[in-house]
């Protein structure tokens, strides 16, 4: 019997590369590891898509046709795009590389590279990734707390589960006011009307994609 492929489960990765062999390649090599890739050959169907279902991790050509890859680099930083972005490039200069990390990106590869080396940078930007916008304590997966701070999701949690401000406060260390304070903008952040809205956001699975804060 053949070895078993590595699961990883549906993780979200998006490819952005003008070339359709290295986004085939790239497709099926995350694919093979457990992962779930869509392509793109461009920016502009890639910041449609990314702004209604944000990825773990991105892989971004950065020579690309109409916006560049720093063109998107530039954009997403505006917005305060989560996702952790590997950079690639077939004929980047160190400074156009140090101009994408600049941009946010979180490392970056020269093509031709191996797919072990990229598979490692995968993993360790879902790492990140995992880390920094892992499932909240007593909640489940709802769309939007990539948008939230650490902190934001602890009080969140807190609330969810009953706290007064008074009561959240004190067991994070925290001012009632500064609950309060993370309060609404853990609401502003999920698009959420009142308590009650904010409670069937957090409590499903499925819900209207959050708005995007760039304060």
């Amino acid at each position: 019997m053949g070895q078993l492929l590595p699961f990883v489960s549906d993780i979200p990765v998006f490819v952005v590369d003008d070339d359709p062999s290295v986004r085939e390649a790239l497709a099926l090599l995350l694919k093979i590891e457990g992962y779930a890739p869509q392509t793109f050959g461009e920016g502009t169907s890639f910041l449609e898509a990314v702004r209604r279902t944000p990825p773990a991790c991105v892989i971004l050509d950065l020579h690309l046709p109409g916006d560049s890859g720093l063109d998107i680099l530039r954009k997403l930083a505006i917005e305060r795009f989560a996702a952790p972005i590997l950079a690639i490039s077939g004929g980047a200069d160190v400074a156009t590389a140090v101009e994408a990390m600049k941009f946010g990106a979180l490392d970056f590869l020269e093509k031709p590279f191996s797919s072990d080396a990229i598979i490692d940078r995968v993993r360790a930007a879902v790492k990140v990734w995992r880390e920094a916008h892992g499932q909240i304590d007593g909640l489940a997966n709802f769309s939007g707390r990539h948008l939230l701070t650490s902190r934001e999701r602890e009080v969140l949690s807190q609330v969810a589960n009953g706290a007064s401000n008074k009561e959240a406060g004190r067991r994070l260390g925290i001012s009632p006011r500064t609950v309060e304070v993370h309060r609404a903008r853990i609401m502003d952040k999920l698009g959420a009307k009142n308590a009650a809205d904010l409670m069937r956001i957090v409590l499903s699975e499925t819900n209207p994609r959050p708005r995007m804060s760039v304060s």
